[in-house]
């Protein structure tokens, strides 16, 4: 059954940034957007570019290697519809980002 995993700080990713965390043994992409944190598999699918590398433009980050782009909120890509990304919840307690894997 998925757990909540501690995965840092929520002022330690200020809006608009990212960054690789790990819970549960898998390497996950976290974003802040606007206050809201979202967090997501961070391996692109067109050719395994980091997704926390990328550029982040309001919900939808763009892979550093290849510009495919992903929305944060639901994993998906309008340059290829048929596929999408794993994404996780996210609550922040006590001052911890959490994220259920």
């Amino acid at each position: 059954m998925p757990e909540f995993r501690a995965v840092c700080r929520a002022e330690a990713l200020t809006p608009g940034c990212a960054r690789l965390v790990e819970a549960a043994g898998r390497e996950l992409a976290l974003f802040n957007v606007d206050g809201a944190f979202h967090a997501m598999e961070n391996t692109c699918l067109h050719a395994g570019g980091p997704l926390h590398e990328g550029t982040l433009r309001g919900h939808v980050v763009i892979c550093p290697w290849h510009q495919w782009e992903f929305d944060v909120t639901d994993g998906s890509c309008d340059l290829n519809p048929t596929t999408s990304l794993d994404t996780f919840e996210v609550r922040v307690r006590d001052g911890m980002v959490e994220i259920r894997v």
